[in-house]
């Protein structure tokens, strides 16, 4: 089972939309579709002896089942993966770079439009983003003998005509054959109805076993990070639970773990900006860390009426390395971190940092910067920070000793926690201690987020993970 969870694998005019004519007199799809229904580095364990050191180190290369370009080579049992699971398509591409006609694929091209108005996924459309090209998932796989066209063997790449190329496509005879052929396998694989049923019986009974090892695993490593707890000493778990007794000690170390908590992280991250660009609106806030460490902290103020009642919330993105704290530099380090985000600078509504030359100056500051390309984000000061400013202004000309006492203690924190950050920064990556500043700050959002979501996103990365749980 190591191999299959330790391991990772190494793995942005015009749109061109689908010719819709108001009527389309075949429909050969919907025909098999109803003919055929769908039916922080500490291990948790303490122990990792038992890690096979063959399979952690010198693996030979494993080809991504989901990738169009590897699919040629593929086997039998990766063929009934992917005829249960189909090619998955990556929903962040809703359009592919432009080619030297300033054509490019368009997600709209996954959906045909019938002739009643209705609209109809191609299921079998996929669009490789390494090769920007468009192929028929069916036909690749399932089409016996010869394949015919580009859709079918190297793909299709002819934006301006692909609209026309699809539904000339889905009403040949070796497309419907090929589509009749996938959705038979998939359903005699569903059924267990195929020849080797008993064996298919037992891995299934396998893998549940494994899901189910995996779904307590996430739920431990949620609540440790969200509560900020160690991750060690868990073993009492495993003494009154059978399913994950053998396996606590075994099949958990620091890259697992890293990979658990970054893909909830993850969830988390894309939660807040599903409800920030369902907002529109924003603001930014960046606040540094008065040290060496030289890290600004990033917040996002929005708007949020997704549980019915409507409130401002402010959620942490996490932690940004500054090499260069003046003006245009923290300015660039925000624009490049709203562009990581998809999100559009033009929406930002307004802007807050303390009161610091570099981020409140008229004329090189952040504020500046940010209000010449977009002249709504309004700035707000720090109000904790001018009450500060204020209180040394006056504590200053009322009592010396007071102003030595506060210089001092301030002093001694910031060497305290220099030399904190130091060990940090040596025993924990910056991505996990980003991953675990979002999880225990905006925990909450994890009880919304369904654990098998964060179970398929942990199998899907690792092609060894597929054989044995899908």
């Amino acid at each position: 089972m190591d191999r299959f969870i330790t391991k990772q694998s190494q793995v942005s005019s015009d749109n061109p939309t689908p010719d819709n004519d108001p009527i389309d007199p075949l429909e050969n799809n919907v025909e098999v579709e109803k003919a055929l229904p769908d039916n922080t580095n500490t291990h948790i364990g303490n122990n990792s002896e038992d890690l096979n050191p063959s399979l952690n180190a010198g693996d030979s290369f494993l080809p991504d089942i989901f990738d169009p370009r590897y699919w040629d080579s593929l086997d039998s049992k990766q063929v009934d993966i992917l005829a249960q699971k189909r090619s998955k398509r990556d929903l962040s591409i809703q359009k592919g770079p432009k080619d030297r006609f300033s054509r490019r694929f368009s997600s709209l091209f996954y959906n045909r439009i019938l002739s009643n108005g209705e609209s109809f996924d191609r299921n079998w459309l996929v669009y490789s983003k390494e090769l920007d090209r468009a192929f028929c998932f069916s036909c690749k796989l399932f089409t016996k003998g010869h394949r015919k066209g580009q859709l079918a063997n190297e793909g299709y790449n002819d934006w301006a005509h692909l609209g026309k190329r699809l539904k000339e496509h889905e009403t040949v005879a070796d497309h419907v054959l090929s589509m009749t052929a996938w959705y038979e396998l998939r359903n005699r694989l569903q059924t267990n109805q195929t020849i080797d049923k008993a064996a298919q019986r037992q891995l299934e009974k396998e893998k549940d076993h494994w899901r189910k090892v995996l779904f307590r695993i996430v739920g431990i490593v949620k609540f440790l990070a969200k509560h900020n707890l160690a991750f060690r000493g868990i073993e009492m778990l495993a003494e009154f639970d059978p399913v994950i007794q053998e396996h606590v000690r075994r099949i958990i170390n620091e890259e697992t773990q890293n990979e658990l908590i970054h893909l909830l992280a993850s969830a988390i991250k894309s939660e807040i900006i599903k409800k920030i660009k369902s907002a529109k609106y924003f603001s930014a806030i960046l606040d540094c860390t008065p040290d060496a460490s030289h890290q600004e902290q990033i917040f996002l103020k929005y708007v949020d009426s997704s549980s019915g009642h409507v409130r401002v919330e402010e959620s942490f993105r996490g932690f940004l390395d500054v090499n260069d704290t003046t003006g245009q530099a923290l300015f660039d380090v925000l624009e490049n971190e709203l562009k990581v985000l998809d999100l559009d600078i033009d929406d930002v509504r307004g802007q807050g940092y303390d009161n610091g030359s570099n981020m409140k100056g008229k004329h090189q500051g952040v504020q500046r910067k940010l209000l010449d390309v977009n002249p709504r984000a309004f700035y707000y000061a720090c109000g904790c920070h001018s009450l500060n400013l204020t209180l040394c202004d006056m504590a200053t000309k009322t009592c010396g000793k007071a102003k030595d006492f506060f210089g001092i203690i301030q002093q001694r924190s910031f060497s305290k926690l220099k030399l904190l950050k130091t060990y940090l920064c040596s025993t924990m990556t910056q991505e996990r201690l980003n991953d675990l500043a979002i999880i225990a700050l905006e925990g909450e959002m994890l009880e919304n987020i369904d654990y098998e979501h964060i179970i398929e996103d942990f199998i899907s990365k690792n092609t060894k993970r597929m054989m044995l749980f899908k």
